[in-house]
């Protein structure tokens, strides 16, 4: 007599993606203390136990939400870099996409920060790991540039620091501001057209390139 064969239920399709879209979601506001195993799996919708099947653990689902939507930043990032091209040009499609990812991820961003300064493990060993990685691109095509002749003289990290702050601080401070109830002082429409579009992303990265250029003039 031959014994009957046990089938065990398979794990609903695609819950794994549903909950990594559920992660990004609610990361901002959680972050990776709040974040619950439980919460994730109700926005996504699936049974709380596929949570465990798919990831282990907590940390290694949250080191995947943040190590994904890193990745397909940087693979943006490093395509600009190698493309065709003089340094600065290429520096400023880099900056640009910079600029962009953090206006779509900027909440996000800031929550990771937040998580690192606070000393979350989680936190701490992405931002040691990943943010090296992008920064040596913008400091790869800046010493091209230098040795190219087309940068004023001026320290490597005093340039970082000057685009970082002329493209990045901008969009984090701005993007808090929006939330807070400000009045007619700061209009939130004006500082959206005026800060958080791409066409002043763009503007911001050819004045700070132009800034550090030997020449005056624009990055065509």
């Amino acid at each position: 007599m031959r014994s009957k064969e046990i089938h065990m239920p398979r794990p609903s399709l695609n819950a794994d993606i549903a909950m990594l879209a559920s992660g990004r979601a609610l990361f901002a506001e959680h972050g990776c203390v709040g974040l619950s195993v439980r919460a994730v799996a109700e926005h996504a919708g699936v049974n709380p136990g596929l949570f465990h099947y798919h990831f282990g653990s907590k940390d290694q689902f949250l080191r995947t939400v943040l190590q994904s939507l890193y990745e397909e930043m940087f693979e943006q990032l490093s395509g600009a870099a190698h493309v065709a091209g003089a340094p600065l040009q290429r520096l400023r499609g880099v900056l640009i996409l910079i600029g962009q990812f953090l206006l779509e991820h900027g909440p996000q961003v800031g929550r990771i920060w937040s998580d690192a300064g606070n000393g979350v493990p989680v936190a701490v060993a992405f931002v040691q790991n990943n943010a090296p990685r992008h920064l040596d691109l913008v400091t790869g095509l800046l010493e091209e540039a230098d040795q190219a002749g087309e940068l004023a003289p001026l320290a490597p990290m005093q340039r970082m620091a000057f685009l970082m702050g002329a493209v990045a601080a901008p969009i984090l401070v701005v993007g808090r501001l929006t939330g807070l109830p400000l009045g007619g002082a700061l209009p939130a429409g004006q500082l959206v057209s005026d800060v958080l579009s791409s066409e002043a992303i763009e503007a911001r990265v050819d004045l700070a390139l132009m800034a550090l250029r030997i020449q005056k003039g624009t990055i065509q």
